[in-house]
């Protein structure tokens, strides 16, 4: 049996109601997934989580591609950008006459 190493890390995830939906958002990774319900949602993202890592240590680009995403490793350990800010503006937009 081929035993795999494991990280531990803290991932920031946003959680949006669009709709019915709930949608669970990581920038860190860019990945989303949606449900039905909020826990849904939760259990989905971290179902979607496990195989987006899985996949990229099977294809052996954990570095490429997490670096690619801003993550920086540090003693030996990867960690994720981190939101530094989140807020609202008031933007005006063009529309459509």
């Amino acid at each position: 049996m081929n035993k795999q190493s494991t990280m531990q890390i803290k991932l920031q995830v946003t959680f949006i109601r669009q709709g019915k939906k709930f949608v669970a958002y990581s920038p860190a990774l860019d990945i989303s997934t949606t449900g039905k319900t909020l826990r849904q949602a939760q259990t989905r993202f971290s179902e979607l989580l496990e195989i987006f890592f899985e996949e990229l240590a099977e294809k052996e680009t954990t570095d490429e591609v997490l670096t690619e995403l801003g993550w920086v490793k540090v003693k030996k350990l990867w960690e994720p950008p981190r939101i530094v800010k989140q807020e609202s503006l008031n933007i005006r937009v063009p529309v459509a006459a």
